[in-house]
C-alpha cells in the first residue's frame, strides 16, 4: 500500500464505492470539497476528455479555460499516470453508450 493509501484514505474510497446514486455523491462533494476544487477536479476531466479526443492544447485551453499547466498535468497522467483518467473516460464512454 503506497504512503497515500492510509486508513482515512481507504474509509474515503470505502464511501464512494457504496455510493449509487448520483446526486448523493454530489451532496458529499459539496462538503468534502470548495466549490473551486470541484470546478478544477471536473475541468481535469473535461481536459482529459478533450486530449484523448486528440485536440490540441491551444483547443482545449479555449474550450476549458485550463492552463497549459493543467493541460500538461493531465496529459502526462493519462501517458504516465496510474490509469485513473483512461477508466473514468471509460466509464463516460459507457454511459453515453447505455451500458
Amino acid at each position: 500500500m503506497s504512503e497515500l493509501r492510509t486508513p482515512e484514505v481507504e474509509d474515503l474510497l470505502t464511501v464512494f464505492s457504496k455510493i449509487q446514486d448520483k446526486d448523493d455523491i454530489f451532496l458529499l462533494l459539496e462538503d468534502l470539497f470548495t466549490i473551486r476544487e470541484i470546478r478544477e477536479t471536473s475541468q481535469r476531466l473535461a481536459v482529459a476528455r478533450q486530449l484523448d479526443a486528440g485536440n490540441s492544447y491551444a483547443s482545449i485551453e479555449k474550450a476549458t479555460g485550463a492552463s497549459a499547466t493543467t493541460i500538461a498535468r493531465v496529459s502526462k497522467c493519462l501517458g504516465y499516470g496510474a490509469g485513473g483518467y483512461t477508466m473514468a473516460l471509460n466509464i463516460l464512454d459507457d454511459a453515453r453508450k447505455g451500458k
